[in-house]
């Protein structure tokens, strides 16, 4: 079945394809921009918005998938393609005012073949029951910065606090039946720029993890990060406790709560990160930039999860319930629940009915969360005592 996973591959990079060509013209790229309703909207944000890049992209791999895969899919799409590059030009055209040079842009590369390659990949074949499998796809994370386009954003130790290079697509397979994510794509589209052209390059990150089978693109580069990284690893011998603490870093929303930050500053000292994009700060755990992605709010979604989560089981690592952990007695409570994708929440209407409502962990080593939790769980009692 590493066949699915080739072909979100595939089409993961057509998304960042469309979603490049439709940030190369300024003047195109305001006719694209919709505001979302109300009952669309994120309730982190004043204002949320859409693009007509968000509805080609999904409309993309929903498509390209149901052609050669039976998925059940976990949100509704509207717009449906043309069966042809020319059908689409017409529909495209209506969309952006009569803009036929505009609409023949997007259209050429709505319909161009992509092929991707991988030999870690190519070397694995995996039967899973295809009538088990769902899939959520995030067609554009981190909207607001994709917007805004900024292209000139300094980043801090390897991570972006906003700009481009925080937007990601996102496509994570799920276990209909357990919940539990399976494969998962992260395309990142604007990763480097040519600065005689200004095209943009971008990144794909992969991983699958199913019974005992557990591959992911970033073996090599992760491994060899770890043995020249000392200083996230737990095995390192500390002169003092504060010494100790302050080997972890974390990577946070701009919008967290002071009282995770006040203990984080404690815990991580100054190894603490604000960065934009649920998917994108997921990345930065399974690159390695840092150990850990905490999140106190319900504001990201199954869909924002499910595919970083899967690329960091295929390495070892997960995402869990920050609230869950947080009200957890490690000596005597149950193990840490990781996430899982299939079951709504319960009285939630709307897209609430998939948020994660607990907030959430993301991270590379289990031994290293547990250690992580006990230091913040003791900084955050500190805090209000």
């Amino acid at each position: 079945m590493s066949a699915i996973l080739r072909e979100l591959l595939c089409v993961s990079e057509k998304a960042a394809n469309i979603a490049r060509a439709c940030r190369q013209q300024e003047a195109l790229f305001q006719l694209l921009i919709e505001e979302k309703k109300e009952g669309e909207k994120n309730k982190k944000f004043a204002v949320d918005f859409k693009t007509l890049a968000d509805v080609l992209v999904q409309e993309v791999i929903k498509q390209n998938m149901e052609n050669k895969f039976v998925f059940t899919l976990g949100e509704k799409i509207i717009l449906r393609l043309c069966p042809t590059e020319k059908e689409t030009v017409e529909l495209l055209s209506k969309v952006l005012n009569g803009n036929k040079l505009a609409s023949e842009a997007l259209a050429k590369v709505v319909h161009q073949d992509v092929t991707f390659t991988d030999p870690t990949l190519d070397s694995v074949e995996i039967n899973i029951p295809q009538d088990i499998l769902g899939i959520w796809v995030d067609p554009i994370d981190s909207t607001y910065q994709y917007i805004k386009g900024s292209a000139d954003v300094k980043s801090n130790q390897g991570i972006f606090p906003s700009g481009l290079q925080c937007v990601t697509i996102l496509i994570g397979v799920y276990d209909i039946q357990t919940g539990v994510p399976l494969m998962g794509v992260i395309n990142q589209p604007f990763v480097a720029q040519d600065l005689h052209t200004l095209r943009w390059k971008g990144q794909c990150y992969w991983g699958l993890s199913y019974m005992e089978t557990k591959i992911h693109s970033l073996q090599p580069s992760i491994s060899k990060r770890n043995s020249s990284d000392t200083r996230s690893q737990l095995t390192t011998n500390t002169s003092s406790e504060a010494e100790f603490s302050h080997q972890f870093s974390a990577v946070i929303s701009t919008s967290e709560k002071e009282t995770i930050k006040a203990a984080l500053s404690r815990v991580c000292g100054e190894r603490v990160f604000p960065a934009a994009g649920a998917g994108y700060k997921s990345l930065c755990v399974v690159q390695g930039l840092v150990d850990i992605y905490i999140f106190s709010e319900d504001t990201t979604f199954k869909w924002d999860s499910c595919a970083p989560h899967a690329i960091l089981r295929a390495m070892g690592g997960g995402m869990v319930d920050l609230k869950e952990c947080l009200e957890r007695n490690p000596e005597t409570g149950p193990d840490l629940l990781q996430l899982v994708y299939h079951v709504e929440n319960a009285g939630a209407t709307g897209v609430d009915r998939w948020a994660n409502r607990g907030g959430l962990i993301a991270y590379r080593s289990r031994k290293q969360l547990e250690t992580f939790l006990s230091h913040l769980m003791q900084n955050l009692a500190d805090t209000h005592t």
